[in-house]
């Protein structure tokens, strides 16, 4: 705590915005696997688990439209600590006796989870927008915790794969669930206690009309996204699993670990983002860096759908191929997260960037629904072809953004 004080009061902050992202992360990403797992002993098909987390998916497009608006006029520290508890009350719903553990239940304890992560993550990301000094000097910075804090929650997500079989393990599912439970309370205190007050909060009450974004570079950065992560999501979600599983028989523990360690990986190299592409610190990543590293990524599930299409070393082509996806995808990401956060406006931070979830949130929904559909009716080759369609649509979309930067956008303060 006395090192702590040490620092200065923007970096205190941002450990604790961190600290209360990480500590949610873990609890979201154990309480997916032990659902998985837990309805996946009950008997239940791999799709009709993923169809367990429409729900979460369904309210992760309604709380981020929302949400930015409440953080406009409540400010983001209490947008993280309604997240926080929320997610209390999600993790206390599954404590109920097992025989009340129905399907519409655990999908109302997931809707409820998806409100909470989401609040959350509009909290943390938009609150690093006001920590950081708003200066031409500042923008490399910007990007480097914006970075952190992406990829970070991407290693904690999959260190929580890992957690929730471990707990599940030890200490069975409602031991678990409580588990869980408790730690998040004590965290949810301490936010209560130390985080700043008012932080995100908007001089002039916003109307609700204001949630729609009037910024065309968030417009289309939005746009972008929201195939960028559909594009992910149609193959990754229901189809990849299931695959890995029946065609290469692997069994579950062996799947659901290796996709633990992809996620793990994946946010570490979101994490050296910076490093990857803000090599000259003058001159930030735009529209252009956005539009070529989309082009890149296109590539890669492609590849992998001919190796399908003509039999080609199946197995290595697609373990390669997802590594590689997972790499470049990452680098995307990044490179959004920090467009969005870059381009929000101080005053409205919280309704740019919630605006801009909210489409991140429409992508994982789409693709979640038509990883179910398309795998089973058409295979995995089409989700993988449909997969590349969808990420070079993000590559035209994102022609629209503003290119030639050398500091923040002055699209920033321009209504469109």
């Amino acid at each position: 705590m006395q090192l702590l004080a040490q620092l200065s009061p923007q970096v205190r902050q941002y450990i604790i915005v961190t600290g209360n992202y990480w500590a949610f992360t873990l609890t979201d990403g154990a309480l997916r696997m032990l659902v998985i797992l837990y309805f996946y002993g009950l008997g239940y098909s791999p799709l009709e688990i993923a169809m367990l987390f429409i729900f979460y998916e369904v309210f992760g497009v309604i709380t981020n439209l929302i949400g930015g608006w409440l953080g406009a006029r409540l400010g983001l520290n209490r947008t993280m600590n309604i997240g926080l508890f929320i997610q209390i009350v999600a993790l206390a719903m599954l404590l109920v006796p097992t025989s009340l553990l129905t399907v519409p239940w655990v999908m109302g304890a997931q809707a409820l989870s998806g409100i909470a992560k989401d609040l959350n993550k509009m909290s943390a990301k938009s609150a690093i927008k006001l920590l950081v000094p708003d200066s031409k000097s500042t923008e490399s910075q910007l990007y480097r915790w914006v970075a952190i804090l992406t990829g970070s929650k991407n290693a904690l997500k999959g260190i929580g794969f890992f957690l929730g079989g471990a707990l599940l393990s030890l200490l069975g599912f409602a031991g678990a669930i409580l588990t869980m439970a408790i730690a998040l309370t004590g965290v949810w205190i301490l936010s209560l206690i130390s985080l700043k007050q008012h932080l995100g909060k908007a001089k002039s009450k916003p109307k609700f009309t204001a949630i729609f974004s009037k910024s065309r570079a968030v417009n289309y950065l939005s746009a972008a996204r929201m195939f960028l992560f559909g594009a992910r999501d149609i193959w990754f979600v229901v189809a990849l699993p299931v695959f890995l599983a029946n065609t290469f028989a692997w069994d579950h523990w062996y799947v659901g670990g290796f996709l633990a360690l992809w996620v793990i990986g994946y946010g570490i190299v979101q994490s050296l983002a910076p490093k990857i592409t803000g090599k000259n610190k003058d001159l930030m990543p735009d529209g252009r860096h956005a539009i070529a590293w989309a082009l890149a990524l296109s590539i890669t599930p492609a590849i992998i759908a001919l190796a399908l299409t003509y039999d080609w070393n199946v197995q290595i082509v697609l373990i390669s191929g997802l590594l590689a996806f997972g790499a470049l995808f990452a680098v995307n990401s990044a490179l959004h997260s920090y467009l969005i956060v870059s381009y929000a406006s101080g005053d409205r931070v919280s309704l740019d960037v919630g605006f801009y979830y909210m489409a991140n949130a429409m992508g994982r929904l789409i693709g979640t629904v038509l990883s179910g559909w398309i795998y089973q009716d058409f295979g995995m080759a089409t989700c993988l072809w449909i997969s590349s369609a969808f990420i070079i649509l993000t590559a035209l979309i994102s022609l629209g953004l503003p290119k030639n930067q050398t500091s923040k956008p002055l699209v920033n303060n321009i209504q469109y």
